[in-house]
């Protein structure tokens, strides 16, 4: 990245908005907080953070065997994510085999597979670094309307189902037997974590995309455990931290990622003390 002109700190933050790229990257980070709070809500609320650690995990297995077929990684990458998490779901109600186990095993399979297959391609692999650890600032503009479509399809079933995924969040097996379309909620947000999941590594990277699915709504969850707020509560706090990381990164001249993510914990962490200390209550 090309460093800031010398200046004041608003001076340089302002100077940044004059690079095109950045500009991308701030539009990116904005779309991507909203879907992943969105997301994170829903699977916090299910009990299930762990499927984006298996989600993404799984991801590196269809990088690996897109750069050893000379396929698109992302691509096949997409395709990974999508059939494990659709495969854990499915694993989970027809063998009534436990969601954390089948989460572990799509984890192991899913890095035992790509480092496989990075390990038989022959060459360098280019974007490893960028899956593992992400790269904001190479956000192009294919990507910001991948990113732009997705969201709007997102805020769209929510606000089309919007009760019944409450339901099926809090507790299927009531929503189930009230006669919701549970399976059909049920998968189709599954969809949308393995997608949210691949467009965000390009984001934070496989190591760091927890945290951008957990930490603000936990961070939410201090304040109110109503669906709504938390969620809304969530997007605010993914956005402005996001957006606060990626100028202090920018400013440093250090990875933006890193930074979003120790923002993110530390207002988990003084929300959280802040609470306690007034010994208030959740909405």
């Amino acid at each position: 990245m090309t460093s800031p002109p010398p200046g004041s700190q608003s001076q340089r933050m302002l100077q940044l908005l004059d690079y095109p790229f950045f500009v991308s990257a701030i539009i990116g980070v904005v779309l991507i907080s909203i879907s992943a709070a969105m997301i994170g809500t829903y699977i916090i609320t299910r009990r299930l953070v762990a499927i984006s650690g298996g989600v993404t995990h799984a991801c590196f297995g269809g990088l690996g065997l897109g750069y050893f077929l000379g396929l698109n990684p992302v691509a096949m990458a997409a395709v990974f994510a999508v059939g494990s998490s659709l495969g854990v779901e499915w694993a989970s109600s027809r063998f009534r085999l436990r969601e954390d186990s089948a989460i572990a095993v799509i984890w192991a399979l899913g890095m035992a597979i790509g480092v496989l297959f990075v390990f038989m391609s022959p060459g360098y692999v280019p974007e490893l670094n960028s899956f593992l650890f992400g790269n904001i600032l190479t956000i192009s503009h294919g990507d910001l309307w991948s990113f732009a479509v997705f969201t709007l399809l997102l805020c769209g079933f929510f606000a089309w189902k919007y009760k019944q995924i409450i339901a099926c969040a809090f507790d299927r097996d009531f929503a189930r037997v009230i006669g919701l379309p549970t399976r059909f909620i049920t998968y189709t947000m599954t969809v949308f974590v393995a997608v949210c999941i691949v467009l965000t590594i390009r984001l934070v990277g496989v190591m760091l995309l927890m945290s951008m699915l957990s930490l603000p709504i936990m961070t939410a969850e201090v304040f109110t455990r109503r669906y709504g707020a938390m969620m809304a509560v969530s997007v605010g706090v993914s956005v402005v931290c996001s957006l606060a990381g990626l100028f202090i990164g920018a400013l440093a001249d250090v990875p933006c990622s890193a930074f979003i993510v120790l923002i993110n914990a530390a207002i988990f962490l003084l929300a959280k003390v802040g609470m306690m200390a007034c010994g208030r209550t959740r909405l």
